[in-house]
């Protein structure tokens, strides 16, 4: 086996989106790779400095959205360009929002499902970011991403994850198993 120096190479990577609104009112979207499920109803997520950042001190209520195929272009643009710098980065993207239903935070049309979230605590707080724990307090799905029981269809979504090792993005694929299951063929 080949070693490499210690790296944040965690697989797979979510690409997440955060939905917030700048301190003028105009929802700001942020791409960040570095969280996950923390708790049953709890994520969290490793922020920097950025306008995102500024804007849940403000107001600790956001959005997480997923990155699809259909949505890479957008997701990456806003993940290179800051609000801080450029004011009008989401007339580039072309996604519209309405107001969450549960937060005051941007939901954005163009996810198949977004989280509504609300922080509940920062980690390690410095002037270089955060690490944030949120709850789950809402998560919506449209219509046409759920399954036939009525629940959100993964596979429909087309998602996408981030490749750290060579700064790409992966779709992920169909189902291959099923959890909790496919291990009782080994238990005795």
């Amino acid at each position: 086996m080949k070693e490499f120096k210690p790296m944040a190479w965690i697989l797979p990577q979510p690409v997440l989106i955060i939905g917030t609104y700048n301190e003028d009112g105009t929802p700001n979207a942020m791409n960040a790779a570095w969280g996950g499920q923390w708790d049953g109803k709890e994520i969290m997520i490793s922020l920097g400095s950025h306008a995102t950042t500024k804007n849940l001190n403000r107001c600790p209520e956001f959005t997480v959205s997923f990155a699809t195929i259909d949505t890479l272009e957008a997701a990456d643009y806003v993940g290179i360009v800051s609000a801080g710098k450029n004011p009008d980065k989401m007339a580039k993207t072309g996604w519209t929002s309405e107001k969450g239903r549960k937060v005051n935070a941007p939901v954005f049309d163009c996810f198949p499902m977004t989280l509504e979230c609300k922080i509940k605590e920062k980690l390690y707080e410095s002037p270089t970011g955060f690490y944030m724990v949120a709850e789950i307090v809402n998560i919506l799905c449209r219509e046409e991403y759920l399954s036939e029981d009525g629940r959100p269809d993964v596979e429909k979504m087309r998602l996408i994850t981030f490749d750290p090792i060579h700064n790409g993005y992966i779709s992920l694929g169909g189902r291959v198993g099923s959890a909790f299951h496919d291990g009782m063929k080994l238990k005795d």
